[in-house]
């Protein structure tokens, strides 16, 4: 983990966040910081509210409380300004029309700031796993190939982990649900490389032993409330996990390791 020197604005700042839609509360007084040169993991239940909360912190729903990322109020910056520093990957994106993949890796060059790097799309499609496929059209590849394209385009626009607006920010909803165990593995590695460039990255898991393998900082969720914050240590417990799913759960901590589950009751 990079040894990320934060002034009070170069983080994201969440103080009692709610939200709620159709007069229905899907999130509840969440309180937290996530920092530059780390991993923040939002994991939890079903329905707990994870991608809501990611919405809202990206902007895409509104809020209320007070949510600031690098000493911005979100509700109140463009989204132009707000993509200078921070890229966002959705849960599932729609391309309507025949783009081919680097076409679509280009809309993240173009929307994010610094120079304009022409070879970039192309070093960044063979980052993800996908060396020689710029021509090939979006609509033909499979589903995990389509994930690493947009992967690739979130990265393009955040090419620059630390900017003139101060540190970059990832914010990833379940970037490795159709991937491969190779393929998760990798993006986890290019999570981590933009962390110790000095960029924040947050996202959304639900394999649990990817979070404690790479997370820094892990936000648990229940309900639409903040169950447990803090290192993977303090979060990934017996007592928390058995609380937060519903079902017997037990932590295993080999030597000189982490924890890491299995899924199996705990009984």
């Amino acid at each position: 983990m990079a040894d990320a020197a934060c002034r009070g604005f170069d983080m994201l700042t969440v103080h009692d966040l709610s939200v709620t839609l159709s007069g229905r509360p899907l999130l509840r007084g969440l309180s937290f910081q996530a920092r530059p040169g780390q991993i923040t993991a939002i994991i939890g239940p079903n329905g707990s509210g994870k991608t809501t909360l990611l919405r809202a912190l990206t902007g895409e729903l509104p809020a209320t409380g007070a949510l600031a990322l690098n000493g911005h109020d979100i509700a109140r910056t463009t989204p132009r300004v707000l993509a200078r520093f921070r890229a966002v990957l959705a849960q599932a994106t729609s391309v309507a029309f025949p783009f081919t993949a680097g076409e679509i890796v280009r809309f993240g060059l173009d929307a994010g700031s610094g120079p304009a790097d022409p070879g970039l799309p192309a070093r960044l499609l063979a980052e993800v796993d996908l060396a020689g496929a710029m021509d090939r059209p979006y609509h033909q590849l499979s589903g995990g190939e389509q994930s690493r394209v947009q992967l690739a385009r979130t990265l393009a626009q955040a090419r620059q982990p630390v900017t003139a607006d101060g540190p970059g920010w990832l914010f990833l909803d379940e970037p490795v649900a159709a991937l491969d165990i190779a393929h998760q593995l990798m993006v986890m590695r290019l999570a981590r490389s933009f962390a110790d460039a000095g960029g924040g990255v947050v996202m959304v898991l639900h394999d649990l032993n990817l979070t404690a393998m790479a997370a820094d900082r892990v936000l648990l969720l229940k309900s639409g409330a903040l169950l447990a914050q803090g290192g993977p240590e303090d979060v990934l417990t017996d007592a928390l996990l058995s609380q937060a799913y519903g079902c017997r759960i037990r932590i295993a901590t080999p030597p000189q390791t982490g924890p890491w589950l299995l899924p199996q009751s705990a009984a």
